[in-house]
């Protein structure tokens, strides 16, 4: 159990967050979410110890042991797989470390007997012998084979060692566990894994995550930071999600109906203040305004950018059509004899293979030609592309973002115009002529998402356009693109985009596609990639 008591944090005499007192116990699965700066990282290194707080205190009882996902990838590079998910419990890892330094003296004495014999005791006490079955055990639910146990982590590649951290955070049955970001670089069978394993773990969670659908189901409550404050609410994300927009639709209602009624009383002050027959009620009348206040919308920190995207004509039947398309890159044949046929009213999840999917997008947008086979697109077509990367668009660039979408802009290049499309992505006042090159990962999306607004196409290609951004832009683009009446083809690691866009999935194997006209639920369900229920 954690008890977070009258907790402050302020930054150069700015509060983060104020007057904050929660409790965490035992059985619960807790999601943190806030706008990006909000502190929900910042909060997590004050629970676990590593930030002092500018005020009130964080109670957990000691005889709890902690564990916390590191993100720092390099930090293990010298030792092994198995001991650096050992490490995630320092103290069986102390243990077994003297342990071994007693058994490697050669003037083994008495005392170091003794000693010995302490040591084992608690070793076995502290599930030592299970050690590495259990951490064999966690790298398979992570996909890996258990037989990297030994590797070192220097020799891994990024996204092996993400999963060993992750690995070492769930190992050793601890009773407190923080999680920041946890299915970042996991694919689909590891995120399910890692749902079934928190599902069971009887202690305490608390995760931060920009994963709709992980958060939906692995949460028993939410950790809203917002408003400079955090509160705590029972249910998963889509609970919280539909109760706040409830809450702020209210609000605005009860405003609304306030400012309605001001404004009657008022004219009627007016009208009759200087009407002698009148003037009682005009006072009774004033003394009742004077009762009525709107209330003041809380000022929320978050910012839901609009994305919308409109077709200057409707495609015709002729959409796509891919046949025998291969390519080869640095030595390995990512597509090999792809072939299939885009429809009217297409939605597209590509599944598996990344760097198939890109090389497909990348050959789609006419940016790489295939080693063998044709693509053909309908002479009614008009495509849009989101690359995954998009340095390109911004590198060495000295644009303000106001003169970079003037580049893409054939219809209209006054500064009004312009500055209604970056508005909508939450560009405002001077921020427009911010440059380009400066821009974070997340304006370079919102920047990007403007471009393909302005062009009215009625093909869209994204290749995961969620990276860098925020839960409240994500619920925008998601909400966008389904809303969106041409065609789509997509590549997302987000489980809830997909499950709500998609109507077709192609997966890009090894020898050509798996395709189905199903949704993307439907279609792990079908190929067995997620157990049900």
């Amino acid at each position: 159990m954690i008890t977070v008591s009258d907790l402050s944090l302020s930054f150069s005499g700015q509060a983060l967050f104020s007057h904050v007192d929660l409790l965490f116990t035992e059985g619960n699965c807790y999601g943190v979410i806030g706008a990006n700066g909000a502190g929900k990282s910042t909060f997590l290194r004050i629970l676990s110890g590593e930030l002092e707080p500018s005020g009130g205190t964080v109670s957990i009882d000691p005889k709890l042991r902690m564990s916390v996902l590191k993100q720092d990838h390099h930090a293990y590079d010298d030792y092994t797989v198995f001991e650096t998910i050992l490490m995630g419990n320092p103290r069986l890892y102390e243990v077994l470390k003297e342990k071994d330094a007693l058994y490697a003296k050669e003037d083994f004495s008495d005392e170091d007997g003794d000693r010995a014999a302490e040591l084992e005791a608690e070793f076995a006490e502290l599930n030592g012998w299970e050690a590495e079955t259990e951490a064999g055990r966690l790298l398979q639910g992570l996909g890996m084979d258990n037989m990297m146990l030994y590797s070192v982590m220097s020799s891994l590649t990024g996204a092996e060692k993400v999963k060993v951290l992750l690995a070492r955070a769930l190992f050793g049955q601890p009773d407190i566990i923080l999680l920041d970001e946890p299915t970042n670089d996991l694919d689909v069978r590891s995120i399910s894994w890692l749902e079934d394993w928190l599902a069971d773990f009887p202690g305490t969670v608390i995760v931060v995550s920009h994963d709709r659908h992980f958060l939906n189901n692995v949460c028993t409550h939410i950790v809203d930071i917002d408003y400079n404050k955090i509160k705590l609410y029972v249910g998963n994300y889509d609970f919280w999600y539909e109760s706040s927009q409830l809450i702020q639709r209210m609000l605005r209602d009860q405003n609304r109906k306030a400012e309605e009624k001001i404004k009657e009383l008022q004219n009627f002050i007016q009208r009759f203040s200087a009407n002698r027959s009148k003037s009682k009620q005009a006072t009774s009348r004033k003394r009742l305004l004077d009762k009525i206040t709107v209330e003041e919308m809380p000022a929320s920190s978050r910012r839901y950018p609009y994305v919308g995207f409109t077709m200057d004509r409707e495609p015709g039947k002729e959409i796509l059509t891919v046949e025998n398309l291969s390519k080869t890159v640095d030595g390995v044949k990512v597509l090999n004899h792809v072939s299939f046929r885009v429809n009217r009213g297409d939605k597209i999840a590509f599944v598996g293979n990344e760097l198939a999917n890109t090389t497909l997008f990348k050959i789609l947008a006419e940016e790489l030609e295939p080693d063998e086979g044709t693509f053909r697109w309908g002479v009614s077509t008009s495509r849009s592309y989101f690359p995954q990367d998009n340095s390109p668009y911004f590198n060495d660039c000295d644009l303000s973002i106001l003169q970079w979408l003037e580049q893409y802009s054939s219809k209209d290049t006054t500064e009004t115009y312009l500055r209604g499309f970056l508005g909508k992505m939450l560009f405002s006042g001077d921020e427009v002529y911010k440059p380009v090159k400066v821009l974070s990962g997340g304006e370079k999306v919102r920047c990007m998402l403007s471009r393909m607004m302005l062009f009215g196409s009625n093909v869209l290609i994204f290749d995961q356009p969620t990276n860098h951004l925020d839960l409240e832009s994500i619920t925008a683009v998601n909400n966008g693109v389904s809303d969106f009446k041409g065609i789509v083809l997509f590549a997302s690691h987000d489980h809830q985009f997909v499950q709500t866009i998609a109507n077709r999935v192609i997966d890009i194997q090894e020898e050509g596609c798996v395709d189905r006209a199903c949704t993307y639920d439907e279609y792990l369900e079908l190929t067995g990639a997620v157990a049900q229920g």
